[in-house]
Formats: C-alpha cells, structure tokens, sequence
C-alpha cells in the first residue's frame, strides 16, 4: 500500500504546482468543449479520495461539507469565482488530505467498508480497493487538466 501512496503523492505535487502557478482566472476558466474548469477537477479529486475512503468507511472526512456539495460526482462548476483563500485551502487540502488518509490506513481506522460501483463500473469492496481505484481516478483527472491547459493555451 506504501506505493499507491507514493503514486498519489507524486500526483498531488503536480496537481499542487498546476494551482500555485496558473493565474485564478484561468483556473476557473472553461474553455469550448469541455464541461468544468482546472479548479473544479483539482477539487474534484480531493473530495473523490475522502468519499470513497472514509465515506465509504464511515468514518467522518477531512473536508467540509460544503466542498464536497459542490465538487463530489455530479456537479459541475460553480458560476461564483473562487477566492484565493479557496485556491490555498484546497493547496494545502492536497497533501493534509492524503496524509491523514495514509495515517489513519497505516493505524488501522477503515475497519468497515461499503462495497460501492464506481461510474467506470468498478465495484469496490475494501479501502485497499478504494485506494488502487483513486489512482486511476486522480490520473485520469491530471490528463483532463492537461486537456484543459492545452486548449487554454492555444
């Protein structure tokens, strides 16, 4: 398990540097042909994780209720601009996040787990689950972000 943790920080760290370095106006931009914006997908993997790890395990998540209202499947951007509190909050998310997730496996809190069908028709059955999926998961999204910067760039 060490190892999809290894892989999912790595990805963080670049999801971490697409928000530290593209302007807020482009994070939020949704260019023609696409459905969301860099920011919704960023959030969009944060909430996922907490979801199908501790939601699925009934434990309480390391986010607000609010983020995952607005960002959870389903959801599509919201027409409020994000705030540059908003964009550090869900810096810092990335890795908090992923940390206590690794924490909490490594002490043995995900006792119970919700089996759960995933929309790529993956049926999870345990938090290991859960977490082999969420790097297919946050990967995917990382190429819909290069998508998104490609398409914003051109």
């Amino acid at each position: 398990m060490d190892y999809l943790f290894t892989i999912l920080l790595q990805n963080r760290k670049m999801l971490y540097a697409i928000l530290r370095k593209t302007p807020r106006e482009t994070l939020c931009t949704i260019p023609e042909g696409f459905r969301n914006h860099i920011y919704w997908n960023i959030a969009h993997v944060v909430v996922t994780q907490q979801l199908i790890t501790y939601g699925l395990s009934n434990l309480p998540l390391q986010v607000d209720a609010d983020l995952v209202a607005k960002y959870r499947k389903g959801t599509l951007p919201q027409t409020d601009p994000v705030s540059e509190q908003e964009i550090e909050q869900l810096q810092e998310s990335l890795f908090s996040t992923l940390e206590q997730t690794q924490r909490d496996y490594q002490d043995g809190r995900f006792k119970e787990y919700k089996s759960y069908t995933t929309s790529a028709n993956v049926t999870l059955s345990s938090v290991e689950d859960a977490l082999a999926f969420n790097v297919y998961h946050e990967g995917l999204h990382l190429g819909v972000i290069l998508g998104l910067q490609k398409a914003l760039n051109s």
